[in-house]
């Protein structure tokens, strides 16, 4: 007797729509970003930065901004259409804003001041973050881009 054991497990490889979908999200905010005076830095970070995303990944962004107040209430999302506010969350030096599109996938936005990406000292959450996976989408300063060289063994 044949035991198929693929079909007890999740499917790892993302659909040509996620593919489609996940592309345009990212090249969406990274374009949204570049043209904001404020924005100084945005990162992929995660599953997707280092070519790893299942059908259920998350796209996790942080983006570092000289006026993190202006992204208290919500108004900067609904110009970049990424769906509805699922979950508003501090995570010391970051504040997440997870937001949930009509397909289902999530969108995390890691909004920060540009101290998140000093290494002088590098804190140990951002490294976490960066040697998980991280990849410079805007980089006007080259803070980022020193910070992922500085996590590098």
């Amino acid at each position: 007797m044949h035991n198929d054991q693929s079909a007890t497990h999740e499917p790892t490889a993302l659909s040509p729509e996620r593919v489609a979908e996940v592309d345009e999200i990212i090249g969406r905010v990274t374009r949204w970003a570049a043209h904001r005076t404020d924005v100084v830095g945005l990162l992929l970070a995660g599953s997707y930065a280092r070519n790893a995303a299942r059908p259920d990944s998350d796209i996790d962004l942080v983006l570092l901004t000289t006026d993190e107040v202006r992204y208290v209430d919500n108004t900067w999302a609904h110009e970049l259409a990424i769906g509805d506010l699922i979950r508003v969350q501090s995570w010391g030096a970051v504040t997440e804003r997870r937001f949930c599109t009509s397909s289902g996938l999530e969108v995390e936005i890691n909004i920060g001041s540009p101290d998140w990406a000093s290494i002088h000292p590098l804190d140990a959450g951002t490294r976490r973050v960066v040697t998980d996976g991280a990849r410079t989408l805007h980089d006007p300063t080259g803070a980022l881009d020193k910070l992922i060289r500085a996590c590098q063994p």
